[in-house]
């Protein structure tokens, strides 16, 4: 039996792995995005069947507002996550979306009626100073970096929109609403695609086709499934310290694979922004009973 621990450093190590993936799709972001959720949504629904998780009707409809909300965000966060990949360097763009937790400490006082402690302004503050490092501003980044940047933070705030709407979901289990936000992610990204583009999926090789079975099967399916599964057996401070291992191995592959290395001060700028968006993480697990 894997353990829980496993099950979870596994999940973040394929997260980690998508942007390599992505890069190598000659597709759109929203193709690609598009494709994710169909596939990724096909393989969960049919894990949760043999699984035996039924999805439970009345929450769902109790719920069915925040989920269409949060699940056209989660679609969207991925077309802009998959274009920041392609503006600028998979470590910058990683580092610019794992913000998203700051912007949850943020506006925590204001949505969640959560107290800005002086704990979380080091963290944000920290955070703002990592992103100043990472970016270059003032000399370094092009305008292409820029702009890869800002679809990365732009994802971050569409994911922190998904953490904080996720707050409020009430009788679902994390599974059953992954399940079912993926899946209102691929309806709602179909009709979009179809009156903004021409779709291009019968241009794709042989290794195309394969990369993005894996984008949906493994770095989606699967890696959903083992996060989740591995939750209910583990403490809320274990999961947000393993969660970081997502964007080391991604940073980590970048630079084995695409020789994107980092500065001395971007990696300084890292550390900042990942340990100051760590302290939400952490500060919650001290309000667990």
């Amino acid at each position: 039996m894997i353990s829980a621990k496993l099950k979870l450093i596994a999940a973040m190590l394929i997260f980690g792995s998508i942007g390599i993936y992505v890069r190598n799709v000659n597709l759109s972001s929203g193709q690609i995005a598009l494709a994710r959720g169909i596939i990724g949504s096909c393989f969960l629904l049919l894990a949760g069947r043999l699984m035996k998780q039924r999805l439970s009707r009345e929450a769902i409809g109790r719920n069915i507002f925040l989920l269409i909300a949060s699940g056209a965000a989660i679609g969207f966060n991925w077309i802009l996550l998959f274009e920041a990949y392609k503006y600028t360097t998979i470590p910058k763009a990683t580092l610019s979306y794992y913000f998203a937790p700051v912007f949850v400490m943020f506006l925590s006082p204001f949505v969640l009626k959560e107290r800005l402690t002086p704990k979380k302004i080091i963290g944000i503050s920290a955070a703002l100073l990592g992103m100043f490092l990472v970016t270059g501003i003032g000399g370094g980044s092009g305008k292409s970096d820029l702009l890869g940047i800002s679809y990365g933070l732009l994802a971050a705030v569409l994911y922190a929109f998904v953490i904080i709407m996720n707050k409020f979901l009430k009788g679902l289990s994390g599974l059953e609403t992954t399940i079912i936000q993926i899946s209102i992610a691929s309806i709602v990204l179909l009709p979009y695609i179809l009156l903004t583009e021409e779709l291009q999926y019968s241009s794709l090789d042989s290794t195309e086709w394969l990369l993005l079975l894996i984008i949906g099967i493994i770095n989606t399916g699967l890696a959903y499934l083992l996060y989740f599964t591995s939750m209910k057996d583990l403490s809320g401070q274990t999961i947000s310290v393993l969660s970081y291992i997502d964007p080391i191995f991604a940073i980590v592959l970048s630079a084995i694979f695409l020789g994107e290395g980092m500065s001395v001060k971007q990696i300084i700028g890292g550390v900042l922004i990942l340990g100051g968006s760590l302290v939400s993480e952490l500060k919650e697990e001290e309000k667990l009973p």
